[in-house]
């Protein structure tokens, strides 16, 4: 077995057994550990337990890889393969009960900054839907056992999704974009959860995803997901405090990146 297929198996293995226990803190009801960047952006006991057993297995498999979470502190490791995790994508969305929340779980190679790794495997977990999306690079993305492929044609217009920041000084640039973006769009969604958002554009759910000032653990595992469903994910503005990921297939993704570098 191919090192990418092993990192894959031990991402959904995971991801599955981490997805279940945060669904069965949701059941149990939500409490909240702390508030990070603004009063909206919150972490739960849960972001926090599920994260550590993430770690805990993926440290008795792998020993020496290294290790970057949303809720604890990185660690570089010794072999050049670093799991990038967010243990629930979409807290807000958990602590709500609504069911649009993921584990997200990749492994990559190089650079942990997003544009300079290499992305080797990947899964995203939705324990709500029990949806599975998983990838290695190389050897395509699935649901389940259902080989995935992105929308290639939008006559229509495509279905588009995004999302906006915790800081509110950031809106008015954000829904600035959407006004841009609408002229191509059928329609706009706006899940909660980035994780979610790329998986469902690699599932052909939706056409295209955008979205600024997401953070590593936020799209590691879904842009792998999408790539390999034959789509194209670019990360711009990468000099600037909120960089832009736009994920696609091929036409949906050149005329999104278009109209972005547009307002640049």
């Amino acid at each position: 077995m191919s090192l990418e297929l092993a990192l894959s198996d031990l991402a959904v293995e995971v991801a599955q057994e981490a997805g279940e226990l945060a669904r069965r803190r949701r059941a149990e009801g939500v409490h909240l550990a702390a508030t990070k960047s603004s009063i909206a952006d919150i972490v739960t006991e849960a972001d926090r337990e599920v994260e550590a057993l993430i770690r805990a297995r993926l440290l008795a498999a792998r020993p020496d890889d290294g290790f970057l979470g949303e809720e604890s502190a990185p660690d570089e490791g010794a072999t050049g393969i670093t799991w990038v995790v967010d243990p629930i994508d979409g807290t807000v969305n958990y602590a709500y009960g609504i069911p649009s929340y993921a584990v997200s779980i990749a492994a990559v190679r190089g650079s942990v900054v997003p544009g300079e790794w290499e992305a080797l495997a990947g899964a995203v977990y939705g324990p709500a839907g029990g949806d599975l999306f998983h990838a290695a690079r190389g050897h395509g993305a699935y649901l389940g056992d259902v080989r995935l492929s992105v929308t290639a044609e939008t006559a229509a217009g495509a279905l588009l999704a995004t999302g906006f920041g915790y800081d509110p000084s950031t809106h008015d640039g954000d829904l600035a974009t959407v006004r841009r973006v609408m002229t191509m769009a059928r329609d706009l969604r706006r899940s909660g959860s980035a994780a979610l958002d790329l998986a469902f554009v690699a599932a052909g759910r939706l056409d295209g995803y955008f979205e600024r000032g997401l953070k590593p653990w936020d799209l590691a595992a879904g842009a792998l997901l999408v790539a390999e469903a034959g789509g194209q994910v670019s990360l711009i503005d990468t000099d600037s405090a909120r960089p832009m990921l736009i994920a696609g297939g091929t036409q949906v993704h050149d005329r999104l990146r278009g109209i972005v570098e547009e307002e640049s």
